[in-house]
This record gives C-alpha cells, sequence and structure tokens, in this order.
C-alpha cells in the first residue's frame, strides 16, 4: 500500500521514520512506492529531461555529460550516448539504479523511434556492459566521486529536482568540485524544487537546524537541505559561476503558515518564502 499524498505530514514524517530503519532492501520499498529516487527509470520522462537540460546547450557531438542524481535508473547513459556524447559520469550518493536490463532495451527502443544514434545493447547481459558500451560510469559516494573526475573533463552538467537533497554540509563543495571538473566553455543546467517534499509545501521549514541537519533526519528519506533561492545563487556564484535563471516558479501565497516556521525560516521575505521551484544555467566565470 502506498502512503497516500492526503495523509497529513507529520504521518508521513513518522512513517517514513520508521520505515526506513526496517531491515528491507531498497528495491522492494520502490516496488510499495514507499521511497523513491525521482522517476527516470521511465523511457519517455528520462528522455524528456534530458532534452530539456541539452536543449539549453546543444553541444556538438563528442561531449562528455554528468548527470548529478540519477536516482532509480541509468538510462541517461544510453541517452547522452544516442544525442552524441562520447561518455558520460552518472553520479549518486548511493546504489540506487535498478540492474534489471529490461528498461534499458525499452530505452533503446524508445529512442530508435525518435531517429538517434542508439548505441548498439541488444546482446548486453548485464548493466555494466550496457555502460561501458556507452562508456559511462556510474559513482554511487557522491561527493568524494566527484574529487576522483579530472580537471576540466567534463562538457555538460545536469540535475533535474536533485540539487535539494544535497547536505546543506556538502552543498558549496559540490559545488566547488563541479567547477573544477567542468571545461571553461562547459555549461550546467539544473532545475531545483524548493518544495517540502512530504507533500508539497513548506513543512520542512517547521524544524531547527540541529534537528533537521542530524543523521537521525538525514537517515529517513524525505530530507531537503532547506537552502532557500537567494542561498543557492549565492552559493553557484561563490563556487565560481556565472549564474543565468532561466524559469522561477512562485506559490500565490505560502502555502504552510509563516507563524509555524522555525525562526530562522520567519526572517525570510514572503517573496523568497514564495519560490518553489527555479531552473538555472551555470557557466563558469572568468572574472
Amino acid at each position: 500500500m502506498k502512503i497516500k499524498k492526503y495523509l497529513p505530514w507529520w504521518i508521513k514524517i513518522a512513517a517514513k521514520i520508521v520505515l526506513a530503519r526496517l531491515p528491507i532492501e531498497y528495491g522492494i520499498w520502490k516496488k510499495l512506492h514507499f521511497f523513491e529516487h525521482g522517476s527516470m527509470d521511465n523511457p519517455n520522462y528520462a528522455y524528456n529531461v534530458f532534452n530539456s537540460h541539452f536543449e539549453r546547450t546543444k553541444f556538438e557531438p563528442g561531449f562528455v555529460s554528468l548527470e548529478l542524481g540519477p536516482g532509480d535508473s541509468l538510462l541517461s547513459a544510453i541517452v547522452s550516448k544516442s544525442f552524441g556524447g562520447s561518455a558520460s559520469y552518472l553520479v549518486d550518493a548511493g546504489e540506487f539504479a535498478v540492474k534489471n536490463i529490461q528498461p534499458y532495451m525499452i530505452m533503446a527502443d524508445f529512442l530508435n523511434k525518435q531517429k538517434l544514434d542508439v548505441p548498439n545493447i541488444k546482446l548486453a547481459q548485464s548493466l555494466e556492459e550496457i555502460l561501458k558500451i556507452c562508456n559511462s560510469n556510474y559513482g554511487v559516494s557522491g561527493l568524494s566521486f566527484l574529487k576522483e573526475i579530472p580537471a576540466q573533463s567534463v562538457d555538460f552538467i545536469w540535475s533535474h529536482a536533485v540539487l535539494e537533497h544535497i547536505k546543506k554540509e556538502e552543498f558549496l563543495d559540490t559545488f566547488i568540485e563541479l567547477r573544477r571538473i567542468l571545461k571553461n566553455n562547459g555549461v550546467c543546467s539544473h532545475k531545483i524544487d524548493l518544495k517540502d517534499h512530504l507533500g508539497g509545501d513548506l513543512n520542512n521549514l517547521r524544524f531547527s537546524e540541529p534537528v533537521w541537519e542530524s543523521n537521525f533526519m538525514a537517515k529517513s528519506g524525505f530530507y531537503t537541505n532547506r537552502l532557500r533561492y537567494s542561498e543557492m545563487l549565492e552559493v553557484f556564484s561563490k563556487a565560481g559561476f556565472d549564474v543565468e535563471v532561466v524559469e522561477v516558479k512562485r506559490w500565490d501565497k505560502l502555502p504552510t503558515p509563516r507563524e509555524k516556521f522555525s525562526r530562522k525560516f520567519t526572517e525570510l521575505s514572503e517573496e523568497e518564502l514564495r519560490i518553489s521551484e527555479f531552473s538555472v544555467i551555470l557557466r563558469p566565470s572568468h572574472k
């Protein structure tokens, strides 16, 4: 049974705190829809997401890409290769990708119908073989893996509703590493979701910093770093990027009463708090 969307946020938190500590593999939770790392295991969705970011860059064939937070699948390895990529990195904070190769075969068929130059994976017997054919490297240690990638070796970095899940204490360091590995003419494209991931509101702002950033809460399946729009833009600039904001979405009014927020967030302007999503293009600063 799925945790219903209409359940109160506090019931969802309590349920996930308990469930996250049961000795059950992630794959089982995913099948039950209790814990899921995005929808990138859906071929149509994976194609459209990659394309939405790639359209902002339109690199010539031979580019090297990096997806931050691929989640439940590595389908974008095939997509990137089909778009003309020579190699790709897929970097996550854990090994969440399903190893069943059937979704990858379906992805290849889907891309063939789009008249793309799809890598031949028909004889592949494992996910590892598919990644090798696509010249893709899957890293599951997050920031530690980024530090192993050679400097100025990547053309195109992208993420889709992922940055809000990076640990707050690692956020700046992550972008310093992304700037290091990005070529001087490279481009990053990121879509960021500032909602609470408990029901699409701001209930995550109710908690004090020590409570929310504790390991106990961070390992319970609903963590977001709670960095707001202006804070993220400041980090991007501090890490060495020129920032172009391409889209901003706002609530008409605050979805969660301001008086319920922890003090730190009550001091922010309503204009800042009403920003629910935004997208940016980042390019290396040459100042």
